[in-house]
């Protein structure tokens, strides 16, 4: 009786988990499975082995594939070709480092997942409650920056995971791991629940610990300093203490950054020492540098590195052969990065073997319209909304999100978006959340929020005029715009300053302070800069909204719109 009385209290997923593990329903029912009538517990089961499926979209599937660190070989890359060609599949890098494959139909899934994992190209534990594909820099070992290899570490913790019966689909929920040795890194680390960061203590390297990040949250500093040789007993202790620790109740609270906020992460710490066997090492100096990846990059052997710039993620089975076909050639190799780009290593000259789709390099977006969840078509339409040859000029990193599960990083970003359904402002096709200013390749803070919505059709003109005050900051790179200026200010002082700019259309750039400014400084700094401003009942929140109203509603569609509210408080 008790047993059922506590079963009750777990959440849906682990209900099913309590009745049958992930492990015993792959050897007992996957090869009779019928993927044309799927029911609930189908679909929880079936992400721990790559496959995605939702009851609304019941014939269309998703399969995704876990690449360890970004590498794949030549081999690899061509076969997949072929399978996305011969299925007639869309395939697209991910946000981790690997692949998923959509557009799979109900009668396909049983061979595809079959030929890929044949082929080591793993399915295994990348979706659901699970390690997800451990990632590093796409430089790992290669360049100046790349001080201790990370790739025989990430395979050896990959191995330990994949086909485990314990862990297959058995944590309270899933864990993004990253790890890098290398000083400056293409992309941030911080968004992780698990994140290993070089460090030197000692004047030796290795690894300090952070803890408890996700796509909202900057992961916290815990406090301890690993060597090379003890990354992985330290892997299997956290793997360990967070499958019998974890929270297993209510969905929305099983994350390890939750963990964390209900115990204190000094008991996190305890429970993990008290398995790893052995007293942690206080943390050693974190080396990280702030560095502007071109479109070559010099690397250790007097090769280069090229970026192929997707076109968004997304990848042809053409181009995926004319890579594939090129680094054959050449004995090079093939990486896949965080940032959703390929990246060729092994190049003798420094030229293009090959012109890329797009300018993506600094852009991160999630599947967009390709995912059910979705409410915007992210990777057809970022020319329309993103003024990309700036952005691509300034090195300035972009995360779309397609939805609030927030898979495109975007409070991990100089500029991040979610696109979101709004009616607020009439007859409108929706519109994006907007953040700014995350300091994030220290991990100093996430994005704050700027706007809670901008129709699709200002997007561009918003974004434009976000570039261009930092353009005329003079900072060198968007974070220190950020650190220097936009961080000096409150949310609602920013949106006002950016909201009177548009207004009057102008681009009147926001002074550099040298303290957090108080309210009533950021109000006279206001009234000083712009001659119509108009505060609603002294309240910046209120006349955000409205003023963003006045700006974006579309006039006469709108039941609720009413016409610009007159000034009320003249300074």
């Amino acid at each position: 009786m008790q047993t059922q009385d506590f079963e009750k209290q777990l959440n849906r997923r682990e209900q099913y988990k309590a009745r049958l593990k992930p492990y015993d329903y792959f050897i007992k029912e996957f090869d009779t499975i019928d993927f044309e009538s799927l029911g609930e517990g189908d679909r929880y089961y079936l992400q721990d082995f790559g496959i995605f499926n939702t009851d609304f979209l019941e014939d269309e599937f998703t399969i995704r594939i876990r690449v360890a660190g970004g590498r794949i070989s030549t081999k690899q890359f061509s076969f997949l070709a072929d399978i996305v060609n011969k299925y007639d599949l869309t395939l697209v890098i991910t946000a981790r480092a690997g692949f998923q494959l959509h557009d799979v139909e109900a009668d396909d899934v049983h061979e595809l997942f079959r030929l890929l994992n044949e082929n080591n190209l793993i399915t295994w534990q990348s979706f659901g409650d699970n390690i997800r594909n451990i990632v590093t820099d796409v430089y790992d070992g290669a360049n100046k920056h790349a001080k201790i290899e990370v790739y025989p570490l990430i395979k050896q913790m990959q191995d330990y995971i994949i086909q485990n019966p314990k862990y297959v689909g058995m944590l309270p929920r899933r864990v993004s791991i990253g790890i890098s040795g290398n000083e400056a890194n293409v992309n941030s680390f911080f968004a992780n629940d698990l994140y290993f960061a070089l460090a030197k203590k000692d004047d030796i390297y290795g690894f300090n610990v952070y803890m408890g990040g996700k796509n909202t949250e900057i992961a916290q500093d815990a406090d301890i300093f690993l060597l090379y040789e003890e990354v992985f007993d330290f892997f299997k202790a956290f793997v360990a203490t967070f499958y019998t620790h974890g929270s297993r109740f209510s969905r929305s609270k099983t994350r390890l950054f939750y963990m964390i906020e209900e115990m204190g992460l000094a008991k996190l710490k305890e429970l993990i020492e008290n398995i790893y066997g052995k007293e942690f090492k206080t943390a050693g100096e974190i080396q990280l540098l702030h560095k502007e990846f071109e479109e070559f990059e010099l690397l250790k052997d007097s090769t280069y590195a090229f970026c192929y710039q997707t076109d968004f993620a997304r990848l042809t089975p053409q181009e995926m052969r004319q890579i594939s076909d090129y680094t054959n050639k050449h004995n090079a190799q093939i990486r896949l990065g965080i940032d959703q780009n390929i990246y060729i290593l092994g190049i003798s000259e420094k030229k293009a073997p090959f012109a890329s789709p797009a300018l993506s390099s600094t852009i991160v977006a999630c599947a967009g319209n390709l995912c059910p969840y979705a409410v915007w078509s992210i990777k057809d339409e970022s020319a329309k909304y993103l003024p990309l040859e700036k952005i691509y000029k300034h090195k300035i990193k972009i995360g779309f999100s397609g939805c609030a599960k927030g898979c495109g990083r975007h409070r991990h970003t100089d500029i991040g978006l979610i696109g979101l359904k709004t009616n607020n402002f009439g007859d409108t096709d929706g519109g994006a959340r907007v953040f700014i200013g995350a300091e994030h390749d220290t991990g100093q803070s996430v994005a704050r929020q700027l706007f809670s919505m901008v129709p699709f059709v200002h997007l561009k003109e918003t974004l434009t005029l976000i570039v261009t005050l930092f353009e005329k900051s003079n900072c060198k790179n968007f974070q220190l715009y950020a650190h220097h200026i936009l961080n000096k200010y409150s949310e609602d002082f920013l949106s006002l300053w950016h909201l009177y700019n548009l207004k009057n259309k102008t681009a009147l750039a926001l002074p550099k302070q040298e303290n957090i400014l108080t309210c009533k400084e950021e109000e006279q700094l206001l009234y000083e800069s712009f001659a119509n401003l108009v505060l609603i009942e002294d309240n910046f929140k209120k006349t955000v909204s409205a003023l963003a109203k006045e700006l974006w509603t579309v006039a006469g569609k709108d039941p609720h719109y009413k016409p610009p509210m007159k000034r009320i408080n003249v300074r």
